[in-house]
């Protein structure tokens, strides 16, 4: 019997862990992987889990680029509809309500590297290779990458590796903001819980509508949802004890 493609687990530290787990074949994205992520970020989370952490099985790779023996026979219109299916989903990771921080070991290569920026941050080890070689396959991405890689590390720099296919280095991609940070291979784990349970301390609406707000910006409409967010937050009950815990100079307890 096969195993299934995805696994996940709730930490004892109220984190949800997603892993891939089709290491033979480098964790490619396949229909299966594409449709499992899908199910888990269709729904919101309980609210005792702090965050999501997202990494591949075995120790070469992340998720090494989409499944390329089911793309090579799509035509114009599903071609179209694959695209637009691994955008919604990835899209859907980065409007998630809480924070989703990706565990990057080996390669992080086309999908898999479009899977990587649509969380809202990276941790790598040394080995975290991200790049996006599709135009050697005559195709150039189809999961947001274009948009996200000019996002996260300036235009300029965005366009010639999309251009040319290189790779990017752990250490290119920290210097670029790609990656966030890079540590031991054992301490990866631990890293991204330390963030989340940081954040998990910090008020669950402030959080949700601080997401949303960044995705949205720079722009008019980010500003415009700022705008209308602080209000929103500022008459809520964690307001109202974030505020008073800061007067009264203690720990905020928002949950």
């Amino acid at each position: 019997m096969n195993e299934p493609a995805i696994l996940t687990e709730v930490t004892e530290d109220k984190i949800l862990v997603l892993t891939i787990n089709r290491p033979k074949a480098l964790n490619a994205i396949n229909t299966e992987v594409m449709e499992g992520i899908g199910k888990v970020f269709s729904v919101k989370q309980p609210k005792h889990i702090i965050g999501v952490i997202i990494k591949g099985s075995g120790e070469k790779a992340f998720a090494a680029g989409a499944d390329i023996k089911e793309l090579a026979h799509l035509g114009y219109e599903d071609g179209k509809y694959h695209s637009k299916k691994g955008q919604d989903i990835f899209q859907s990771i980065e409007d998630y309500h809480i924070p989703v921080i990706a565990l990057v070991k080996g390669f992080a290569l086309g999908g898999g590297c479009e899977l990587s920026m649509a969380c809202h941050m990276r941790i790598g080890d040394a080995s975290a290779t991200f790049g996006q070689p599709e135009v050697k396959l005559g195709v150039l991405c189809g999961y947001g990458g274009t948009q996200r890689l000019v996002q996260l590390i300036g235009r300029a720099k965005a366009i010639e590796y999309l251009l040319t296919g290189d790779m990017i280095n752990a250490d290119t991609a920290l210097s670029l903001g790609l990656l966030n940070h890079i540590v031991p291979t054992e301490e990866l784990e631990s890293k991204a819980t330390s963030i989340l349970k940081k954040i998990g301390r910090m008020g669950p609406l402030a959080v949700e509508t601080t997401i949303k707000a960044a995705n949205l910006g720079p722009s008019q409409a980010g500003y415009e949802y700022e705008n209308d967010a602080f209000g929103v937050t500022l008459q809520s009950a964690e307001s109202s004890e974030g505020l008073a815990a800061f007067i009264e100079k203690r720990r905020a307890n928002f949950r």
